[in-house]
């Protein structure tokens, strides 16, 4: 079974630590990749300057509070491109608006996913993403 290719979009050095860590602990082949910002995220997808050759990612864990450009703003162009809307995106975010929680399902966000605080929890959802998007979901073939 080929790895499974994830790109973190998240600018919290201490959030991408701790998913790092609960990914290291995967029954699964997963590969992770991290942008810290939106711009940098679509320069990911998109493989341009440095991603040039990179793996398009089979899922997206993405942060709605990002610098350079926002969360939403990625969902809505990467929802838009035809190469890329196949890729799920699941929300990983502090934010409890019933706004952002409308908004990014209107823009096509598979889920929408509360960031725990502390190891602990963070792990336990990590554990829960992996079981429910590599057990259970098919992915797209990339």
């Amino acid at each position: 079974m080929k790895p499974i290719n994830i790109l973190l979009v998240e600018d919290n050095p201490g959030d991408v630590l701790l998913a790092q860590i609960a990914f290291e602990k995967s029954r699964f082949d997963v590969n992770v990749q991290v942008a810290t910002d939106g711009e940098e995220a679509l320069e990911f997808l998109y493989k341009k300057g440095k991603f040039a050759g990179t793996n398009t990612p089979d899922l997206i864990l993405l942060d709605l509070n990002l610098p350079a450009k926002s969360g939403s703003e990625v969902l809505a162009d990467l929802k838009s491109d035809e190469r890329l809307k196949v890729i799920p995106v699941i929300i990983l975010t502090t934010s409890q608006a019933e706004w952002d929680i409308i908004q990014c399902y209107k823009l096509h966000a598979n889920c929408f996913v509360n960031k725990p605080f502390g190891f602990d929890s963070f792990d336990a959802v990590v554990t829960c993403i992996e079981d429910f998007w590599f057990n259970i979901v098919r992915l797209p073939a990339n």
